[in-house]
C-alpha cells in the first residue's frame, strides 16, 4: 500500500495537472506544412548526424522530452537558463541528467532560425527530437502532431511532490500515471525507454554491495567493478546490458533473468506473480507489441499540459525565454 504522505504527493501532483489541463489544444501533424515545410526533415538529418557520431546521445535526447512534459509541461522550458531570480527548468532536472544533448537541441533550433526564423518552437522540436532518437537507434517511428508553444518560465509549483511520485514505490507510480491516462501496460512500456541509455553508480551502488535482492548474483557482481563500494560514485553502467544502444525489447528480458540495473526497473518484475509480472513477459516474448503500447503511450507523454494558440512563444533561443508572461493566470491560481 501507498503511504499517506505518497497519498498526498499524488493528490497534489493531480491537482497541479488539472490547473494546468485547461491550457490543452488540439494539435496538427501538419502544423509547419506551410510556414516551416523543412523543418522535420532537418531535425531529422540532424537527429541521424548527431547519433552517428555518439550513439549514447540516443537516450538522453529521447528523455529531455519526458522530462520537460512531466515536469510542468510540455513547454521546452526544461531547456531554459537560470538568470536571478528565475526559476528555470535545468535546474529542477539536474538530479535526473538530462543536460547531455542539450548542445544537440541548440543546433537544430539555429538550423530552423536560418531556415524559418521564429516558426518551429522548442516544444515542438523536443519532441520530434524524441521519436527520430527512438527510430534512429531501432525503435518505433509514429506520427507527431504538432502546434505545441514555448513557456517563458518553468513551473516549479510541485516539483517535490512530482519528484517525490516518481522516486515512490510502484503502486504510487502507477497510480499517479493512471490519474493522468495511462495504463498500467503503457506505463510498464514508458519504463522499457530504458532499453537504452545509461545509469550512474550511485543509483545502484546500494542494490548490487549491500541489498543484492532480486539481482542476478553475477551481474551484481560485474558490476561492482566499475561501481565499488566506496567511491565512482559517476561512473556508469548501460541500463539494458544486453543491447545497450538499441531501442528493443531486451530489457524485458533482463528484468525476467534479474538483470535490471535499477531497482525501479526490477521492480516491474517480481517472479512471483506481481502486478505487472505478466506485461513484462508479454512486452518479453513480442517486441512489436512492446512498440505499439509504446508509441501509443509516448503520444500520451507529449499531450501533457501543453501551451497552445496565441498562448506562449516561440523561442529564437531555446535556453533563453522572452517577454510574454505564459500561463500567469494559471501559476496565480496554484
Amino acid at each position: 500500500m501507498a503511504s499517506s504522505s505518497s497519498n498526498m504527493r499524488l493528490l497534489q501532483w493531480c491537482l497541479f495537472c488539472v490547473l494546468l489541463g485547461t491550457a490543452f489544444a488540439q494539435l496538427s501533424e501538419d502544423y509547419y506544412s506551410s510556414s516551416c515545410p523543412q523543418a522535420l526533415s532537418i531535425i531529422e538529418s540532424e537527429i541521424k548526424s548527431a547519433i552517428s557520431k555518439d550513439t549514447y546521445l540516443g537516450a538522453p535526447l529521447m528523455k529531455i522530452h519526458v522530462k520537460d512534459c512531466l515536469f510542468g509541461g510540455c513547454d521546452g522550458s526544461i531547456m531554459l537558463n537560470e538568470t536571478g531570480s528565475f526559476i528555470a527548468g535545468n535546474p529542477k532536472a539536474k538530479n535526473f541528467n538530462t543536460e547531455t544533448g542539450y548542445e544537440v537541441i541548440d543546433g537544430i533550433k539555429a538550423r530552423l532560425e536560418k531556415e524559418c526564423p521564429g516558426v518551429v518552437s522548442c516544444a515542438d522540436i523536443l519532441a520530434v527530437v524524441a521519436r527520430d532518437a527512438v527510430a534512429k537507434l531501432g525503435g518505433p517511428n509514429w506520427t507527431v502532431p504538432l502546434g505545441r508553444r514555448d513557456s517563458d518560465q518553468a513551473l516549479k509549483v510541485q516539483l517535490d511532490s512530482i519528484a517525490g511520485i516518481l522516486l515512490g514505490d510502484l503502486d504510487t507510480k502507477i497510480a499517479a500515471f493512471n490519474v493522468l491516462g495511462f495504463t498500467k501496460d503503457e506505463y510498464v512500456a514508458l519504463q522499457g525507454g530504458h532499453t537504452v541509455g545509461r545509469a550512474r553508480c550511485m543509483f545502484y551502488k546500494k542494490r548490487i554491495h549491500d541489498e543484492k535482492v532480486d539481482i542476478d548474483p553475477k551481474y551484481a557482481e560485474a558490476l561492482q567493478a566499475n561501481c565499488p563500494a566506496i567511491g565512482g560514485e559517476n561512473n556508469t553502467a548501460s541500463l539494458d546490458t544486453t543491447t545497450p544502444y538499441v531501442f528493443d525489447n531486451a530489457y524485458f528480458t533482463n528484468l525476467i533473468n534479474k538483470k535490471g540495473l535499477l531497482e525501479s526497473d526490477q521492480e516491474l518484475y517480481t517472479g512471483k506473480r506481481g502486478k505487472t509480472d505478466s506485461i513484462v513477459q508479454s512486452f518479453s516474448s513480442n517486441k512489436e507489441l512492446f512498440f505499439e503500447v509504446f508509441s501509443k503511450a509516448f503520444l500520451k507523454v507529449g499531450n501533457m499540459q501543453i501551451v497552445t494558440g496565441t498562448n506562449g512563444e516561440v523561442r529564437k533561443n531555446c535556453r533563453v525565454k522572452g517577454n510574454n508572461n505564459v500561463l500567469q493566470g494559471l501559476t496565480d491560481r496554484l
